[in-house]
């Protein structure tokens, strides 16, 4: 990407790099809880092939992660294996694990 990619940037650009035909069938909240410089607290909502993206925290989410802003910023630009990332306990997951995995295709991220 020409210029550097934010969490800020990043949360808004998830509803327009959703995917849906990825997400068939699929109807999820997740909750982000990234840390550290340009942290905070997102819930992601998928269903009906859509993606809404919503500042805050939610309660029972499908799926809770748990990052360093800075560690998620490097697996969703490629520079970082999440699953890696996940054995190493740079990423905490609670909740569906599978959904977890699925995710990963749910997005494309302009190039």
């Amino acid at each position: 990407m020409p210029e550097e990619l934010t969490i800020a940037k990043l949360m808004d650009l998830m509803p327009k790099a959703f995917l849906p035909e990825k997400a068939a069938g699929v109807d999820a909240v997740i909750q982000y809880h990234l840390q550290g410089e340009q942290g905070g607290e997102w819930v992601i909502r998928i269903g009906n092939g859509a993606c809404t993206v919503e500042p805050g925290t939610t309660e029972k989410p499908s799926l809770a992660l748990t990052a360093e802003a800075a560690d998620y910023l490097k697996i969703i630009s490629g520079k970082l294996n999440a699953m890696s990332a996940f054995a190493e306990g740079r990423i905490k997951l609670k909740g569906d694990l599978a959904l977890a995995m699925k995710m990963l295709n749910f997005f494309k991220l302009p190039a």
